[in-house]
């Protein structure tokens, strides 16, 4: 199931960027209740013993938000300027109070009950609904996170932006210093590379997270539901660059919440990249080094596909493309799974984002090998 944007490639004005210290302080603490698979922010999660104990325990309280979901009233608004935190607060308090009651229930109600024909705030009204919610909320918080989410949201949303506030004032606010001139630089490298070449040039920067057909004028996103957005001439797409999403990229595809992307800013996806060894580059640049092979890796960058559908794509027979195939598979740019019947192929990630700065990383080196 996908998640899909359809944008023409000449619609870089319907394209805005935007950051936000309130969202990153909320995606920072993602990174604290999940750490695991965020290796390259482990230093912030060891600073962070340091906070409060009466902190802890409310970020722990609120962990079921923000351990595998992101709270879409926080996606940054395109207003062409930068609110500070308090202004953020201020915005946040006005929001609809259905609407955030809705926010926190979404990560307690996978699947949404119902027909998913959408995500209605009604259903949190009916009777079964409500035991189903009262019963996780009070097993993954407390009681009173549930009596609050139940009946009093204005109440549940005050507590969660007066944990963000201690949040801020303990540990956040220094950090937000040091980030947001990375993420100013972040909005200006992408705002280049769309210069430079294209909205899709700049989203392919984004696989394997996002995957793209600039032919089709298309992107999209493995997600459990599907839905389809066209972004038309009075629509704005938001791309916000964020420190602590990393590796995972946030959408948003529901109004009234802007629709967007929050993406890895570009320095921390520098650094997080793979390296490829030096011994093994050889044989990955000699892999490919072929018309074939390309064109049969990128047909597979968009989804994994077997050999006879790469076959009458790429216009060869299919015993020349098991043996371009297994060249690739090899040099470890490939992987192998089976579907009954079919053998399928997909891009091992790590190899390909790798390539790059393990090349420019041997072509700088100063030892001499």
């Amino acid at each position: 199931m996908t998640i899909t944007f359809r944008l023409p490639a000449d619609g870089a004005e319907r394209v805005g960027f935007a950051y936000s210290p309130a969202m990153e302080a909320v995606l920072s603490l993602h990174v604290l209740v999940e750490p695991k698979h965020h290796p390259v922010q482990h230093g912030w999660v060891r600073a962070m013993r340091r906070l409060s104990p009466a902190l802890k325990r409310e970020i722990e309280a609120f962990s079921y938000a923000v351990r595998s979901y992101f709270p879409e009233f926080l996606f940054p608004q395109p207003t062409g300027g930068l609110p500070d935190f308090a202004g953020e607060l201020t915005r946040l308090r006005a929001a609809n109070p259905d609407l955030v009651r809705l926010e926190f229930a979404v990560p307690l109600l996978t699947p949404w009950p119902g027909d998913d024909a959408g995500r209605h705030p009604n259903v949190l009204d009916e009777p079964d609904v409500r035991r189903l919610l009262r019963e996780r909320v009070a097993r993954e918080s407390d009681e009173a996170m549930a009596a609050m989410l139940l009946d009093d949201p204005r109440a549940l949303l005050e507590r969660f932006l007066s944990m963000l506030e201690h949040y801020w004032r303990e540990a956040f606010e220094e950090e937000w210093a040091r980030l947001e001139p990375e993420l100013a630089a972040g909005v200006s490298e992408a705002g280049h590379q769309i210069e430079q070449r294209g909205l899709y040039g700049m989203l392919r920067g984004l696989w394997p997270e996002v995957r793209s057909d600039p032919q089709a004028e298309r992107f999209w996103l493995e997600r459990p539901h599907d839905h389809e957005v066209a972004i038309g001439p009075d629509d704005t797409l938001v791309l916000a660059p964020s420190a602590y999403v990393w590796p995972h990229v946030r959408v948003n595809c529901d109004s009234p919440w802007p629709l967007g992307l929050v993406f890895p800013v570009s320095s921390i996806a520098r650094e997080a990249r793979p390296r490829i060894p030096p011994t093994q580059l050889v044989g990955t640049l000699r892999a490919l080094a072929d018309d074939t092979r390309l064109r049969a890796l990128r047909l597979i960058a968009e989804h994994p596909r077997s050999t006879q559908e790469l076959a009458p794509l790429v216009g060869v027979s299919e015993a020349a493309l098991s043996k371009h195939l297994r060249v690739l598979a090899d040099a470890g740019l490939l992987e192998r799974r089976r579907e009954g019947y079919y053998v399928l192929y997909r891009l091992v990630p790590g190899q390909v984002t790798g390539l790059a700065p393990s090349l420019e990383s041997f072509l700088n080196s100063t030892d001499g090998h």
